[in-house]
Parts: structure tokens; C-alpha cells; sequence
């Protein structure tokens, strides 16, 4: 497939390009190594300075089909029945298989694991109501079945799951309790960030402090809306990033594997049975490790 069109701003093709379509600048640069862009009718080079109208073509590859395999993959599972299943997803275990993550993620384990999930969100998503980042731990709700897919889903929508994190952050909140409730979006700066923006969906996030020490504090976080990174945009947003983030926080942080940011409570209302369901998963050890190691400190 072709796509093209007229540069409207002067500047380097790779960024130009990413600010003008929805794709990365590490995707345009892999095409531009592969001869798949053309400015005036020229493949340029990867760093080259193209001009406000000149006219760009990028022939974009097709997309290679993924092929799902069960995998014998660590992972807990909390609670099953006919319609559900709730998880432990281990931090570093990507949910859904995408071209950068072809396997080893949470779908490749439930489908060793589990018998039947529903089919509403394709063959790559399987199950799949809702998603934690990849470097996020914690409770996720999987579907059985397609009528517990749409339920599940209906409940997110009308915002009456209950699903609560703890992180740690850095510094200490003005307030022990309190609400963020800030649109968030595609950055305009960086395509692959999230951020504040103007021009954003509605997002609202409830924090209570639970623990201070020295330069960090040990938060809850509620969400009201399931944005793309809101926790990580929101603390960041308000000065308190989420320590180890590597997206959104500063480099000189607490060592782990990505951000302290774990989904310590979920609950929901079962899809046949309308019974109320809380689950509850402790942080894992190298999060409980670290708070120790801070509390000492304290």
C-alpha cells in the first residue's frame, strides 16, 4: 500500500514524516533504509532535510500475519470460572502479541492455561477486556466468553469495576488526598509518549498517599478512565513521576525493571451471577524489597 502527500513544515524526513503520519520515526526509519520512502520522486537518505512542498511517497509494507502459539509461561491465575479468569500479570510480560512482541506474552500463557476465551477482540487478543504496560504488575480480568467479553467491557465503560494500584513516586504530594483530572493524548513532541493535551480524552485519577520517606512516597491510585499510560502521564504531569519509569520520569531514580507501578485490586461484577468478585495480589519482591529498603531510610 502507497500513501503520500505534500510536507507541510522544512526539517529532518525522519521526524518531519512522524509528525505528519501515524507512524514512528524508528518505523520511518527502518523504511527509509529499505528504499520505501521517496521525496520528489528520490529515496533520501535516513538524516537527510527535506523542504515545506515537496511532495513524499512511502510505500508501507504488508502486514505479516501473526501466528499464535501456546506457551508454557509463568503466570498466576487468581480466580477462574465459566465466563472469567482473573491474572497476575509478572512485570515485563507484554499483554497481547504485536510486531515487536510476536510471543512470550499474557496471551501466549492464557492460551496454554486456559480452555476457552472469547473471540471479540480477534485472534491476536483473545480474551483481552483491558491492559496493563508491559513493565506494569498486577490484576487483570480475561474473558471466557463472548457475553462475559461484553459485560466486562460494559462495566469498564460505566466506570463500576474497582481497580486500584500502588506506586512510588518521587517526592512528596502536596495533599494526602486528591484528584487528577487532566485530558490526555498523543504528545506532540514525542509519538511514542502519551501527555497532558488540550485536545485529549477524559481522564480522572484519585490518589491517596499511604507512606512518605526520603525523595519518595508510596501512593494508591485509583482509576476512573483507562487511558493509555494515565497513571504514568498523570503523576508526571503533576511533578510526582513514577519511580524506575523510563518513559516518563528522570533518570536518577530507584533501580528495578521499569516503573514501581503495580494493580494491586480489581473487582467486578460476575457476567452471569451479578455477584461482586474483589481480588487482591501483593506487589512483587523486588517492589517489596525496595519499600523495605526505603523504610529503613525513613
Amino acid at each position: 500500500m502507497e500513501i503520500g502527500g505534500i510536507i507541510k513544515e522544512n526539517g529532518r524526513v525522519d521526524k518531519v514524516l512522524a509528525a505528519e503520519t501515524a507512524y514512528t520515526r524508528s518505523q520511518l526509519q527502518r523504511w527509509l533504509k529499505e528504499g520505501r520512502i521517496k521525496i520528489a520522486g528520490k529515496v533520501p537518505k535516513v538524516n537527510q532535510k527535506v523542504a515545506r512542498g515537496e511532495h513524499y511517497l512511502i510505500d508501507i509494507p504488508e502486514v505479516k500475519e501473526l501466528e499464535l502459539k501456546p506457551e508454557d509461561l509463568p503466570l498466576e491465575i487468581v480466580y477462574e470460572d465459566n465466563d472469567v479468569a482473573v491474572v497476575n500479570k509478572p512485570q515485563g510480560m507484554v499483554v497481547h502479541p504485536a510486531a515487536g512482541h510476536p510471543d512470550h506474552t499474557l496471551v501466549n500463557a492464557l492460551l496454554f492455561k486456559i480452555k476457552d476465551l472469547s473471540g471479540i477482540n480477534g485472534i491476536i487478543r483473545p480474551g483481552i477486556v483491558h491492559r496493563i504496560d508491559k513493565d506494569t504488575s498486577g490484576l487483570l480480568m480475561v474473558a471466557k466468553n463472548d457475553f462475559a467479553h461484553q459485560s466486562l467491557a460494559a462495566q469498564l465503560k460505566e466506570k463500576s469495576t474497582q481497580r486500584k494500584y500502588v506506586a512510588i513516586v518521587h517526592g512528596h504530594l502536596p495533599n494526602e488526598k486528591g484528584v487528577i483530572e487532566a485530558p490526555i493524548g498523543r504528545s506532540k513532541k514525542d509519538r511514542k509518549q502519551q501527555a497532558v493535551v488540550a485536545d485529549g480524552r477524559p481522564a480522572v485519577t484519585h490518589f491517596k498517599v499511604l507512606e512518605e520517606y526520603p525523595d519518595y512516597s508510596l501512593v494508591e491510585l485509583q482509576l476512573e478512565t483507562g487511558r493509555t499510560h494515565q497513571i504514568r502521564v498523570h503523576m508526571a504531569y503533576i511533578g510526582h513521576p513514577v519511580a524506575g519509569d523510563p518513559l516518563y520520569g528522570p533518570k536518577k531514580t530507584l533501580k528495578g525493571h521499569g516503573q514501581f507501578l503495580h494493580a494491586r485490586l480489581l473487582g467486578f461484577r460476575q457476567p452471569h451471577t451479578g455477584e461482586i468478585l474483589v481480588f487482591e495480589a501483593p506487589v512483587p519482591p523486588i517492589f517489596a524489597e525496595t519499600l523495605k529498603r526505603l523504610r529503613k531510610k525513613s
